[in-house]
């Protein structure tokens, strides 16, 4: 992978973007590493970083044609106005994503697919798409709203004014803020304390506050119960227990 760095060292996945636009070599190389990820049972947290000066200033529009006269067939071809980051949100391990520098445009909505978002004290965070004449894409404008509410997200959306990571933590957007210098520490110490988890567990709960969260609150209900029977029938379940009552640390199988 040229533009998309994936390193896997069990039980942790990461990966790293190589440069900080996203474009459509970016779009389909996360597929490609999500792919490999989702059949990997060794790997159970996968931590996403950014390997420049910032974690993604925004969309690599000469590449992706936005001068174009048809420019939004060439969006339509590099998968921008799709779901491109719906794979890493369906993956069934936790995603952990650090965040530093700028996190704009592409780079806030690949962001925004993460399941955890924690940010160094340098990070801002913006959606400048509408002064282009665009509505921010790739969900950035559905998973924005549901993770912070309508109120916050339009002030983001419609003025496009970036917000530092103060402001972030604040609306919610990441749930910590770190000195710089301690956010990859900090990623890789998240990530591993998920990853000593029950990796079926970690699933299901995903599973249940994702899916759950877009449900009607009986119907949420049930879906959590109904994962939490199916976990009764696990391996991992009886492992826990064991380990519970012999006061010692499970060894999950993730069976």
């Amino acid at each position: 992978m040229s533009s998309l760095k994936l390193d896997i060292n069990p039980p942790i996945a990461r990966l790293t973007l190589v440069r900080d636009v996203i474009g459509a070599a970016e779009i389909a190389e996360l597929a490609s590493a999500c792919e490999a990820i989702a059949g990997d049972d060794n790997v159970r947290v996968v931590v996403l970083a950014g390997g420049g000066d910032s974690f993604g200033r925004g969309w690599d529009w000469p590449v992706l044609a936005a001068e174009s006269p048809d420019a939004a067939a060439a969006l339509q071809e590099a998968g921008v106005l799709d779901d491109p980051f719906g794979c890493l949100a369906a993956l069934p391990k936790a995603v952990v994503c650090a965040l530093h520098g700028e996190v704009s445009g592409g780079g806030l909505a690949l962001a925004l697919a993460a399941d955890i978002r924690i940010a160094a004290e340098d990070a801002t965070f913006s959606l400048p798409e509408t002064g282009l004449g665009l509505v921010p894409m790739a969900g950035a404008t559905q998973r924005l709203a549901r993770l912070t509410g309508r109120g916050a997200a339009l002030a983001l959306v419609l003025s496009g004014e970036p917000i530092d990571a103060a402001d972030a933590l604040r609306i919610g957007i990441v749930s910590e803020v770190v000195p710089k210098a301690a956010l990859a520490e900090r990623a890789d110490a998240i990530a591993g304390r998920i990853a000593e988890r029950g990796p079926i567990a970690v699933q299901y709960a995903k599973e249940a506050v994702s899916r759950g969260a877009e449900m009607p609150l009986d119907q949420g209900l049930r879906y959590e119960t109904d994962l939490t029977m199916i976990l009764q029938t696990t391996e991992d379940r009886a492992e826990g227990v064991r380990a519970f009552l012999e006061k010692r640390q499970p060894k999950f199988k993730g069976k």
